[in-house]
């Protein structure tokens, strides 16, 4: 396992995490409503975290710091779970809307409406898989999910007072740190969509193709295909000209994800993203493995964990569709470039995001019962968060379970697309 440190050097900017520029300590005044039910007692929303950070609670200096990191991570996790549900009940819904299907209304409960919209989409898939008949296959390249390391540096430094803002130093572990690369870039370097590639394209690459490296060309091939000379469609490597869908080196236009190997030479700048290592530092520092604070509380630690989940700059999946044999030629192409559209959206929260999600629920459901139980018997100031706590303690297990039930709903759907 690799470990890389990275030593935030730059001011707080509001820019990242707005809510950051709050005093940490001011007091905006009691009689805000701590939650849905809850009597005015608590000083702060419980589903707002930059309120719960600038809320006076009364109490002593390290404690008052306990409460606010664990009630702020419970309000993050409730807006990551908000967050996570509209997303793949938006991505089922678009699925099923591609599919000629219609999402019902859903039931009030947590997670209902991606379900309600995955059920949908799973049965209308099915549907399609029976008319078109013959074999699906679906290849995917899982998408990579990284994140700021810029973003937790901030976040550790304006919830932990132990620790000072510009000096916080946060560790990249079981992944690499990519970012924008001014100097000689050592890795691979992603440019965007669209940009000239000379490298390995997930996705369409009008220009020369060459197969060898990983793989398939899903349109026309002018020169060999699978070793025979063609000049038509090809379903298998393309050595030659590959207009279409390609998983391999090209050179050419690619509207895709285009990652290429930057050599070691002395002019070896990447004009996009660089992943592995840059001879000056990265700009806007993202990690594809863990992010590790420095030593702070583990209230702190899961407030900062929720914060950054919740910004994860995810590259999408790459989903080549195949159906050979089908019966129904229309209805296989429907399925094909429904699958292919709205696939990758369900396989950021299904491959992409579920183990930081199910990391991140666990470490704020043990801030909060850990700080609730630090309290308890603190006096007046204790009996006034109590009240909060109990608020918020309801809102993370509704938060969990909706977290849940949308991922096991995209899993579903991507299941039954043969990507599961």
């Amino acid at each position: 396992m690799s470990t890389i440190r990275w030593r935030r050097l730059t001011a707080l900017t509001s820019g990242i995490v707005p809510f950051l520029a709050v005093p940490f300590f001011t007091n905006c005044g009691a009689g805000l409503p701590g939650g849905k039910g809850l009597p005015g007692s608590c000083p702060a929303d419980i589903a707002d975290a930059s309120a719960i950070m600038s809320a006076n609670f009364g109490l002593e200096g390290e404690l008052e710091g306990k409460v606010k990191a664990a009630l702020a991570a419970g309000a993050r996790l409730q807006g990551l779970a908000a967050e996570v549900e509209a997303e793949v009940a938006t991505a089922c819904g678009n699925l099923a809307a591609d599919l000629g299907a219609e999402v019902p209304s859903a039931e009030d409960g947590p997670g209902k409406k991606a379900e309600a919209a995955c059920k949908a989409a799973s049965d209308a898939i099915a549907s399609l898989k029976a008319k078109a008949s013959g074999s699906l296959s679906v290849d995917v390249k899982p998408p990579q999910c990284s994140a700021s390391m810029n973003a937790m540096a901030d976040c550790a430094a304006s919830c932990d007072a132990k620790l000072e803002p510009g000096s916080v130093e946060v560790q990249c572990e079981g992944g690499e740190i990519s970012g924008a690369c001014e100097g000689e870039c050592s890795g691979s370097c992603t440019v965007e969509a669209g940009a000239q590639c000379e490298g390995s394209c997930g996705g369409k690459c009008q220009g020369e193709c060459k197969g060898e490296v990983s793989g398939k060309c899903e349109g026309t091939c002018e020169g060999k295909c699978d070793g025979k000379d063609t000049k038509g469609e090809c379903a298998g490597v393309c050595e030659g000209k590959c207009n279409g869908k390609a998983d391999a080196a090209c050179n050419g236009s690619c509207e895709g994800s285009c990652t290429a190997k930057c050599q070691m030479d002395a002019k070896s700048e990447c004009g996009g993203t660089c992943s592995g290592t840059c001879s000056v530092e990265f700009k806007e520092p993202k990690c594809s493995g863990e992010v590790k604070p420095p030593e702070m509380s583990a209230e702190c630690k899961a407030n900062c964990d929720a914060e950054i989940s919740a910004k994860l700059d995810c590259t999408p999946a790459s989903v080549v569709v195949k159906l050979e044999g089908a019966a129904d030629a229309e209805a296989a192409s429907k399925l094909r470039a429904a699958l292919e559209a709205n696939l990758p959206a369900l396989l950021k929260v299904t491959l992409g995001m579920k183990g930081r999600l199910d990391e991140v629920m666990g470490s704020v459901q043990a801030s909060l019962e850990g700080a609730s139980a630090a309290v308890k018997g603190g006096g007046g100031a204790a009996l006034k968060v109590a009240g909060c706590f109990a608020s918020s303690i309801e809102a993370q297990a509704k938060a969990s379970a909706s977290i849940n039930v949308s991922v096991q709903a995209s899993a579903s759907a991507s299941a039954e697309a043969g990507a599961g």
